[in-house]
């Protein structure tokens, strides 16, 4: 398994990670209605759910570009960075979103696209 494929699966199990720390502590969970329940609630939680939201809608881009990059046979150092790149910025987009930092959160967000993007530029 290449570095950029292991990124894949992290990158597979992080909106997890976010749906745990929205569900910190249970407070008054309901197994029965999740989403009714998650909606309700409001600050690190609310946060932690809307970024879970984000990771999930940037997984297909990202898998793309990991994908069609190794198709293409771009050097895999390259890939490997990449990928690692966007994951490290994805786990400090996590951070920022929870911590409730709008405008670091933005700019992690800008890298971790600009290394999607890269990986394509490398085909």
């Amino acid at each position: 398994m290449t570095i950029a494929y292991f990124c894949v699966l992290v990158m597979g199990l992080l909106p997890i990670v976010a749906a745990g720390i929205a569900k910190k502590g249970f407070d008054n969970y309901d197994n029965a209605q999740p989403r009714e329940w998650l909606a309700k609630q409001t600050g690190f939680r609310a946060r932690a759910n809307a970024a879970q939201a984000n990771l999930f809608e940037s997984l297909p881009f990202f898998f793309a570009a990991v994908i069609i990059a190794s198709i293409s046979q771009v050097p895999q150092i390259r890939i490997d960075v990449l990928a690692v790149g966007f994951v490290i910025a994805r786990i400090a987009y996590l951070a920022c979103y929870v911590a409730d930092w709008p405008t670091t959160r933005s700019i992690v967000w800008l890298i971790g696209i600009l290394c999607v993007v890269a990986l394509f530029f490398q085909i």
